[in-house]
């Protein structure tokens, strides 16, 4: 039975050598299986002589691209922890992880140097340096071949991936080889994807969407990715029709702004080989959904996962008349039940707190056990912190999280639900919600607002739609108009960023 990264590798290497696993658009680079396996071992190797050795956490400060996918994998197959750093993350983040983390050696892009000298200024363990152009054919000198690896096993470490830390310091999420396998695995078998598959991977390989979904699910089913440097409206379905590729993996976000683009229709492109869209990392609002169907006939199969589950958790079914929108779909390959307060177990159409458990959920965090044992209980049961309720099929419904649950006047009031009805303005392209401090509610709604391109309109016109929609109790006392809204890597708002933004404690 295949259980690492390592197996798989080896096995689609074997069985299928010449077939194509990795597409770099930008420079015009292609993998095979073998060359994965080949620089796999190079990499391991190069490692090994640099005082590395197992279970050591080898980070990543890289974007997109050819060898951002190599050494994502290679790292995994070497038996060491690949640890990819958020581009996104302010230098004392960054400090922070590097410290947190013990990483022994980081691969850094040069327009990355920079910003990872100033997080190491003040880290004063050793930390080799390695610069590594993502576009580069090879990088990794020739070692000795007669160097023996070592062997790997389903719990060891693979991967190590912060969280966003909106609420303190980022925590170290631990997956072993068994959680990151489980994780290809259930997205490879939810979608029925096999060797002919091809997705668009438009997501940065340092979120674990990526990472699970569009680098791993292909080595365990024997499709390929095409990893283009980043997400652009423009070249989007270029890239979708030029490659051939069969399904394509989003975010909500990205879906907006596709929306807002051109009609790849127009432009002659032929999108018949593609499947489905997958769309996850946050929820979907029901009007973009179908929205998104209507324009590009492509079907989308709403999913959710969390970087403690590796990913994919829930998802609706390949059937199109089994799916239901607004919600991520049912469990699938994990077990899921919804809990009160206490932790009884409620009820179908009892909304509590998402607990799910499976081979894919995470061992830990890293050097904080209290935190481990508040969030997986001794049965193997995750605590997501979002709040929702199962319907008689099966069905997640997420209706907030525990975190971000706005309580005005003694009543709870989920800020998804008013995002969905403010994005119904035809004037709106992005929506979130906040609870901010009332002397008389204790807390009362504040929403941020993105308008669409040459689309505005007033704060009274968007309080009378909101009042029709939603009723005058949660309809927003004041909204903001902003640019854009602070989002993680995945394109999930981070709602009490919002707050900082106000000047308000989170």
């Amino acid at each position: 039975m295949l259980r690492t990264i390592r197996d798989y590798v080896d096995f689609q290497a074997a069985e299928r050598p010449d077939a194509i696993y990795l597409i770099a658009p930008e420079p015009d680079l292609s993998m095979t299986f073998a060359g994965l396996r080949k620089s796999s071992r190079e990499l391991a190797r190069f490692l090994l002589g640099q005082g590395i050795r197992k279970g050591d956490k080898v980070a990543m400060l890289m974007h997109n691209g050819f060898q951002t996918c190599r050494l994502f994998i290679g790292v995994m197959y070497g038996g060491f922890c690949a640890t990819p750093l958020n581009l996104l993350a302010h230098p004392s983040q960054l400090e922070y992880v590097l410290n947190h983390s013990d990483a022994r050696i980081v691969f850094v892009a040069p327009d990355q140097l920079e910003r990872l000298s100033v997080a190491l200024a003040n880290v004063t363990r050793d930390i080799q340096i390695v610069l590594c152009d993502v576009d580069a054919q090879e990088f990794i000198p020739v070692s000795d071949g007669s160097v023996e690896l070592p062997p790997v096993g389903e719990e060891d470490d693979a991967l190590m991936m912060y969280t966003s830390g909106t609420t303190g310091k980022p925590k170290g999420v631990v997956l072993a080889n068994r959680s990151v396998v489980s994780g290809g695995q259930y997205v490879s078998a939810a979608h029925e994807l096999g060797v002919q598959d091809r997705v668009l991977a438009i997501l940065p390989l340092y979120h674990i969407n990526a990472q699970i979904v569009t680098a791993t699910s292909p080595l365990v089913h024997g499709g390929s990715l095409v990893l283009p440097h980043r997400f652009r409206v423009s070249g989007f379905w270029g890239l979708v029709a030029q490659n051939q590729c069969t399904w394509i993996n989003v975010v909500p976000t990205m879906i907006s702004y596709l929306l807002n683009g051109a009609d790849p229709a127009g432009n002659g492109l032929d999108l018949s080989r593609v499947r489905f869209c997958r769309s996850a990392s946050a929820p979907l609002p029901p009007s973009q959904h179908r929205a998104f169907e209507d324009a590009f006939r492509i079907g989308v199969i709403e999913t959710m996962g969390l970087t403690e589950t590796a990913a994919p958790c829930f998802t609706n079914p390949l059937d199109p008349s089994q799916r239901k929108i607004g919600s991520p779909g049912r469990a699938f390959g994990n077990d899921v039940k919804i809990v009160n307060g206490e932790g009884r177990a409620l009820a179908s159409g009892e909304a509590g707190e998402i607990m799910v458990r499976g081979r894919n959920v995470m061992k830990g965090y890293y050097k904080s056990p209290e935190e481990t044992a508040r969030t997986l209980t001794a049965e193997g049961w995750l605590h997501t912190g979002d709040l929702g309720y199962l319907d008689p099929d099966g069905f997640v419904f997420v209706t907030g999280r525990i975190k971000e649950l706005i309580i005005k006047g003694g009543e709870n009031i989920a800020p998804r639900e008013i995002d969905e009805a403010l994005l119904k303005h035809p004037a709106v392209l992005e929506a979130a919600v906040v609870g901010v401090p009332d002397e008389h509610y204790g807390q009362e709604l504040m929403a941020c607002i993105v308008f669409k391109p040459g689309e505005r309109c007033t704060e009274d016109e968007l309080r009378s739609f909101c009042r029709n929609e939603l009723g005058a109790y949660k309809t927003p006392r004041s909204f903001r108009f902003v640019d854009e809204l602070p989002k993680g890597p995945s394109g999930k708002v981070q709602r009490l960023k919002l707050l900082s933004m106000e000047g308000i404690p989170a």
